[in-house]
This record gives structure tokens, sequence and C-alpha cells, in this order.
């Protein structure tokens, strides 16, 4: 017999044997059954159970606070006022003018013109107001005792009135020889130097006033309802300085190619010598709302993708919550942030709710202290 025969036939033998020996149905349907794992929720502090058919999770008990909702908005730093000195009276510079950088209190000169002939101008026109004044007393005079007509007088009172006008307005240009700032602050540019001839309206320097200094940004037209003039605002600059104040101005009228609205926040005054122009983030309060501080790492998805916490109802069931986050309190020790949409105090899985899910049936230990 060949070898192909052979193979053929104990093949057939044994196929023939197994249709024929009995077998018992209950073996074939047997399931092997899985053991029972059971999921508890015990606190931060508990420890978890040695037994390795327990899968452990942590929770915690989380009651609503008041939170004040922040708007961040983008800006800068600004000077309260930053203007042009500019001359009135055209002249030759005479004396150093004031250095920049340089700080100035009000009435200070900053730039000194000659006076050329604006004195002896004003001499005569003194001469002119006497001469005018002995002329119209005369005629008083003479009016009194019928020897003047009243026509008379009322050119003489003219001629009077024209010289006290003429002295006032040589006064006026000996006085706008000396050009003096306007307010306290800090010279910022100056434009002329010793012996500079300057016209009419040439600025002279720019006179910064710092004190206070002003937050300024733009805030979006979907966030601009909850703000309010007064207030508080933190904010950090660029270079690390945290700094704050309160919001002095918020524009009724947008602006037409970003359609955001201009605010301003006056620094308090403990912040000295800030610089104009460095770039800030500001945190304005907006809305008290009540709202859940939970971990960071307490936060899951939904098979959606919609962010949202997992949390025990009274019966030891899980319910997965969509929340919204409305604001940041991490700090060095914990990594914590603000959510809302939990309503009342809830049961908060805070480790362990990836491996849960909505609808299970759990063993919650809540003997331990809150």
């Amino acid at each position: 017999m060949k070898k192909q025969h052979f193979v053929a036939a104990s093949i057939l033998a044994l196929v023939v044997a197994w249709m024929v020996i009995p077998h018992n149905a209950e073996t074939l349907n047997a399931v092997v059954e899985e053991p029972t794992v059971t999921v508890v929720a015990i606190s931060e502090s508990a420890s978890a159970s040695e037994s390795p058919d327990i899968v452990t999770v942590r929770a915690q008990r989380i009651a609503p606070q008041p939170y004040i909702e922040q708007i961040r908005v983008r800006g800068r730093t600004e000077a309260f006022r930053h203007v042009e000195v500019r001359a009135e009276e055209a002249g030759r510079i005479v004396s150093q003018p004031v250095a920049r950088g340089a700080r100035v209190e009000t009435g200070d000169v900053l730039c000194e013109i000659a006076v050329d002939n604006r004195q002896v101008n004003l001499e005569e026109s003194i001469a002119r107001q006497e001469q005018a004044q002995f002329e119209y007393d005369a005629a008083l005079d003479l009016q009194d005792r019928g020897l003047q007509s009243d026509v008379v007088v009322s050119q003489l009172k003219a001629a009077l009135e024209s010289s006290k006008a003429s002295v006032a307005r040589a006064e006026l240009a000996l006085e706008k020889t000396r050009i003096l700032a306007p307010f306290a602050g800090v010279v910022e540019t100056r434009t002329v130097e010793l012996g500079d001839l300057l016209n009419v309206g040439t600025v002279c320097a720019t006179v910064l006033d710092d004190s206070p200094m002003l937050l300024v940004g733009l805030v979006p037209e979907q966030d601009v309802s909850a703000l309010s003039v007064g207030a508080v605002v933190g904010g950090r600059l660029l270079t690390g300085e945290a700094v704050e104040g309160r919001v002095t101005y918020l524009a009724r009228a947008a602006e037409a190619i970003s359609r955001s609205y201009r605010i301003e926040v006056e620094v308090d005054e403990r912040y000295r010598d800030l610089r104009t122009g460095i770039t800030a983030e500001l945190l304005v309060d907006a809305n008290q709302i009540t709202a859940h501080r939970i971990p960071s790492s307490a936060l899951t998805l939904d098979d959606n993708g919609s962010v949202g916490v997992k949390i025990l109802d009274q019966n030891n069931m899980v319910h997965f919550r969509n929340v919204d986050i409305v604001g940041d309190d991490t700090n060095q020790l914990s990594s914590g942030i603000w959510v809302s949409g939990l309503g009342g105090e809830v049961t908060l899985i805070t480790l362990g709710q990836e491996i849960v899910f909505p609808g299970q049936q759990v063993v919650a230990n809540f003997d331990w202290d809150e």
C-alpha cells in the first residue's frame, strides 16, 4: 500500500470515531464565566485596596463657590497724557532747554526765547496808556463845566481802551517768551538747542505725564457688556511685572475695523517707573457666578469628544457631566480650574475616571472625613 493511501485511511478512521463517540451538549455549550470586577470609589486620603479583583478610583466631594469671571484682554501700557509743547512767539533760543528724561513740575521753563523788542513795546504801550488816561480825565473835567462835547469824550475813552489793550498784548507777548510745562511729568523729547530759531508752532519739547500710568486694550464686542467702569483689573507685563488697577474708561463706540471697544485702566500709584508701550495681559473682573474648583486632571471626554467630568449620584451610579471652563487657578502647589455646569455639591471622580463608564454601578466608600 502506498503511503498516501495509508494517510487518507487514518484520517477517515479518526473522523468516523469522532462521529460515533457520544458527546455531552452541556460540555459543548459551556461558557467560561469571567470573574466579577468591583469598582470602589474612595477619598483622596484613603489607601487603595490590595485586592487584585477591585479596580480602585478616587473621589472627592466638591461644593460650589462664588467665582468672579475674568475677561482676558491683550493691551499695552500708555501714558495718561503726552503732549507736544509748541512756541506761540517766534524768536531765538537763549537758554539751554531742559534735558530729555528730566522730570519737570507744572510751570517749569522748557525753552526760553529772546525778549528782543518785546520789552520796549511794552514800555511804549504803557506810556501811551498813561497819555490816553490823562487826556480822558481832562476831557471829563471840561465836560462837567460844559466846555467839552460828548463826542470828544467818547473818542478819548476809546483811545484809552485801545491803549489798555495794547499793553495787554505786549505783556502777553513778553510772557510767551518763556515756554512752560503744562503739567508735571517727564520730558520725553527735545527738538531744539541753544541758538535755534523758533517759528510760531515749532515744537519745543514733548512732555509725558506718567502719573498715573494707563493700561489700554481692545475688548471684543461679545465681552464688553460684562464689563463696567470701576472693575478691578490685574495685569502682567511682558517684563514679568504684575500690576493692578481699575477701569476708568470704557468706550461707547467700537472701532470701525476691529469692532472692538477701547478700555483704559488706571494703574495704582504704588506701581511707579512704568514705561509706555510695554505689552500687557489684562484680567478684568466681570460677572460673579457660582462654580466648582476641580483638579484639571479630573477632566475627561465623552464619546462625542465633549469635555466634562464623571461624578457619582446617591445610588453610586456613574454619570458624565459636560462642563464649561470659566477660569484657571493653577499655582505651584496645585493644578486647579474653575468650571460651571455641575449644579450643587457633587461627588467627583478624581482618579480612575477613564476606567469607568456612565451607568455603571460602583461601590463608593464614604467612610472618611471631608
